[in-house]
């Protein structure tokens, strides 16, 4: 499968939305309940570090940064977001996504990037460990599903090996 990484677009925010909920509906994705408008998700990421996997005029899996805070000293640390189209899992565009984006998050002198993982979502705990990210927690019954049930959520993180950052 030829596929390119690219910039992210709101051209593409249909279907990145459209991924979105299939992560939101595995219900080990995310805690979210629905995909926010576009500009709901333009204001609270990144916009250098923002990418997607294209096939011509298809969208297989897109990845994003967002600020963990506003305060100048951690300018250079983001929560990573990525979700890959269920047509499209277990096909590596998640780690050409994620091997991308840490190309880039360095570019931009990012020096950590770190995700609160549902316990349950195996495939992403290994993906991330797959691209160097190591495991520093958890936090117990984090989050509460619409069916009732609590999560647990692994912490993990990345630290920057170019020196400088």
């Amino acid at each position: 499968m030829e596929y390119v990484i690219t910039e992210m677009k709101e051209t593409d925010w249909s279907q990145v939305s459209d991924i979105y909920t299939e992560g939101i509906n595995t219900k080990i994705a995310t805690f979210q309940s629905e995909a926010p408008s576009w500009e709901d998700w333009n204001n609270g990421h990144s916009k250098t570090c923002r990418l997607v996997a294209r096939l011509e005029n298809e969208i297989l899996g897109w990845a994003a940064l967002s600020p963990v805070s506003s305060r100048c000293v951690y300018a250079g640390v983001a929560e990573l977001s990525i979700y890959i189209s269920d047509k499209y899992r277990g096909q590596k565009v998640g780690t050409a996504l994620l091997e991308e984006l840490i190309r880039l998050s360095e570019k931009n002198g990012y020096w950590t990037l770190q995700s609160g993982i549902i316990k349950e979502n195996i495939a992403s705990l290994n993906l991330h460990k797959k691209c160097g990210f190591r495991e520093i927690g958890y936090r117990e019954r984090l989050g509460k599903m619409d069916n009732g049930k609590w999560y647990d959520v692994v912490l993990v993180e990345r630290r920057s090996k170019i020196e400088g950052l």
